[in-house]
């Protein structure tokens, strides 16, 4: 069995990578990289390379051929119709090149009501597999825990948490736990052909009064939770480019569309994920993260 990663150098994809290769051996696995001088570790660490770009039908098709399960890992992107394109290119081109599964990496934004400006494409993306005739997986992920250990620094000067969502809850999971999910999910068949669609998050969801009480834990410094408005968040953040998009997410936060919680994740890999407690203390390092 042939296995393709599609994004690759990401920082979800290098993830699955890693996790990958513990269940297959690396001549099974082929990378798809859309800028492949980021990818000079995994050439010299021995696997297979395959120049990929998603407007380009022809070059996929090209890179897709001899591979039986393909694992997409979308663009970045906060431009729907461009990221539909994009799935709809690929789509042709798996078909051409003869590809039998599919395992496609979505997000918890997919309600028909979610404000999020990215949530159109997560709600087209099930319907559209549903009729494209190839035995498929969703993996779904909930919000990733990875941002808010860099992000923590800024909360312990500002001594707390701003997000705008009130008293709501939203749910979590770390790329790692995400990225070990999908790889399971790729290589046993009972868990991938069947349309099956998964919601990765850990065990139970946080609001943010109990997040900022596991920061101030972790940190051993004092945050706590004062929410601004939408508006205010998206200004605070638009000047490093997605404040517009982030201030949607947090609005659909707000209105109960973030919080879902499943076991999923055991169920995929046979182990609960990790908690936020255990993951903020694994990975924040003062004298790394702080100036």
């Amino acid at each position: 069995m042939k296995y393709m990663i599609t994004g690759a150098t990401g920082h979800l994809g290098r993830q699955v990578v890693s996790q990958l290769s513990k269940l297959q051996p690396k001549a099974n696995i082929r990378l798809g990289v859309h800028t492949p001088a980021k990818a000079s570790d995994f050439k010299k660490a021995g696997y297979e390379l395959a120049a990929i770009d998603y407007n380009d039908v022809a070059k996929m098709t090209a890179a897709f051929r001899g591979v039986d399960v393909l694992i997409y890992i979308p663009s970045i992107t906060y431009d729907v119709q461009q990221r539909i394109n994009e799935f709809e290119n690929s789509l042709k081109a798996i078909k051409a090149a003869g590809v039998s599964a599919l395992v496609d990496v979505s997000f918890i934004a997919d309600q028909a009501n979610n404000p999020f400006q990215m949530a159109g494409y997560y709600a087209y993306l099930p319907a559209r597999l549903a009729s494209s005739g190839l035995d498929y997986a969703v993996v779904k992920n909930a919000l990733y825990a990875d941002p808010l250990v860099p992000y923590l620094p800024e909360l312990i000067q500002r001594h707390k948490v701003i997000y705008p969502v009130g008293d709501q809850a939203m749910s979590f999971i770390s790329r790692q736990d995400s990225a070990e999910a999908i790889a399971n999910v790729a290589v046993r068949p009972y868990l991938r052909d069947r349309g099956q669609n998964y919601l990765l998050t850990m065990r139970q969801n946080y609001n943010m009064v109990e997040l900022s009480a596991i920061m101030s834990q972790v940190t051993g410094k004092q945050i706590g939770y004062a929410p601004t408005t939408f508006k205010e968040f998206a200004n605070i953040y638009r000047s490093e480019g997605d404040g517009d998009e982030l201030g949607s997410m947090y609005q659909a936060a707000a209105m109960g569309l973030m919080d879902k919680v499943t076991n999923d994740f055991q169920h995929i890999t046979g182990h609960q994920p990790q908690t936020m407690t255990a993951y903020l203390k694994a990975h924040y390092h003062p004298n790394e993260n702080q100036d």
